[in-house]
């Protein structure tokens, strides 16, 4: 008879495809005030809905999500995928964040999660703990959940000085999920040791200085309103053009403060799932049919070409932003779609006036989109297209 415990769990996750995976307590959280002071300090940003009474309550404990939820099993999902040479630097292309370039992650792990729960229950129903139903539920970074506390309660690494999770053989390129479930199980040791030291190369690489290191209590801090991935993704306004230089290239996301991590650089584990790799020109995330592919659906019909995720020339992305039919099949199935058509053409505008200030001589492509830019229906596209325009020689 197999015994459901967090050795078999471990082993069970391996099968689908997770890198890692641990087994936490169903427990009140021990991190809620240090939440508490980061809203109340107004480091959320618009992001109104970490800082609901009901929200806070929830992510108080697991059990509020979830009331019979006894046990935690969280998982880790590889996406690491390492740019060529020269790339990042090239201020022509436009930058997604790792984790976007392919298929929206929640949907992927989710589905990886489900079909973890099916397996647990299927052996405990054949008598690993007592041959009863087993209840569950998967969340990926969806529900009122701290995924990050519940994966150091699960020994899965350490909050990192830019308050992400940490493995110290793995980096921390990869995604959490976390399935609760009604079993009582052994949980793992939680991680203790802090390994990031006295390093600060996340501090010193943000550009925009989001972090700010770690509070009295020990905990990362970050001002949201100052990240990259914030300003370009949470954020449905303007970018304060204090912070416009400061962006880049980086059109969706940033992966700044994990690039230089030393962790990363020895240990990150390369993505093995197809659904998270690049997509070139045109081409729709794994696993995603789009009408009009040469597909049953519409077979004589042409998909709008988009420039893919790979990188793209900044050119190419406004031209495919100021459509509504090219954006669809650009961001359909995509993580991408979160930030919207107005606020993904709003940052690329950023990184072509930012490349436009460092050219002597304005690329006429680039002002050429720009300037249709300016005809957008959507006042923040063209604000942005305006001061773009206003950055070249």
């Amino acid at each position: 008879m197999t015994r459901l415990d967090a050795v078999r769990i471990r082993t069970l996750a391996r099968d689908q495809g997770f890198l890692l995976a641990g087994v936490a307590p169903a427990a009140p959280s021990e991190h809620l005030e240090f939440l508490k002071r980061w809203v109340e300090a107004g480091y959320h940003g618009s992001m109104g809905y970490l800082a609901r009474p009901d929200a806070l309550d929830r992510r108080a404990d697991p059990r509020r999500t979830f009331s019979e939820a006894r046990s935690v099993v969280v998982v880790a999902h590889p996406y690491h995928q390492p740019d060529p040479p020269g790339v990042l630097d090239d201020p022509a292309r436009g930058i997604i964040a790792q984790y976007a370039r392919g298929r929206d992650y929640h949907r992927v792990v989710k589905k990886k999660l489900l079909r973890l729960l099916e397996t647990i229950a299927r052996e405990a129903e054949g008598g690993g703990v007592g041959g009863t139903a087993v209840a569950g539920r998967a969340y990926v970074d969806t529900g009122p959940l701290l995924e990050r506390e519940l994966a150091n309660r699960a020994g899965l690494g350490w909050f990192g000085q830019n308050t992400l999770l940490i493995h110290p053989r793995h980096g921390s390129y990869f995604f959490l999920g976390a399935l609760l479930l009604d079993l009582e199980l052994e949980p793992d040791a939680p991680f203790q040791k802090n390994h990031c030291g006295t390093c600060s190369a996340c501090l010193k690489a943000c550009p925009t200085g989001a972090l700010l290191g770690r509070g009295e209590d020990g905990a990362p801090v970050m001002d949201a309103r100052r990240c990259i991935s914030y300003l370009t993704i949470e954020n449905r306004g303007a970018i304060p053009e204090a912070l416009r230089p400061l962006v880049g290239n980086r059109i969706y996301g940033c992966d700044i403060c994990q690039e230089v991590c030393p962790f990363n650089v020895r240990f990150a584990e390369r993505a093995l799932d197809p659904a998270y790799a690049a997509r070139g020109p045109g081409a729709a995330p794994w696993g995603v049919e789009v009408a009009g592919e040469g597909g049953p659906e519409s077979p004589d019909v042409p998909t709008p070409l988009h420039p893919g995720t790979d990188a793209p020339p900044l050119v190419d992305l406004l031209r495919m932003a100021l459509s509504e039919e090219a954006w669809d099949a650009f961001s359909r199935g995509s993580a991408i779609r979160r930030a919207g058509r107005a606020g993904f053409a709003r940052n690329v505008c950023v990184a072509l006036g930012n490349w436009l200030a460092q050219t002597p001589e304005s690329p006429d492509e680039a002002v050429a989109v720009l300037r249709e830019a300016l005809a957008d229906p959507e006042t923040l596209v063209r604000e942005h297209a305006a001061w773009a325009l206003a950055q070249g020689g």
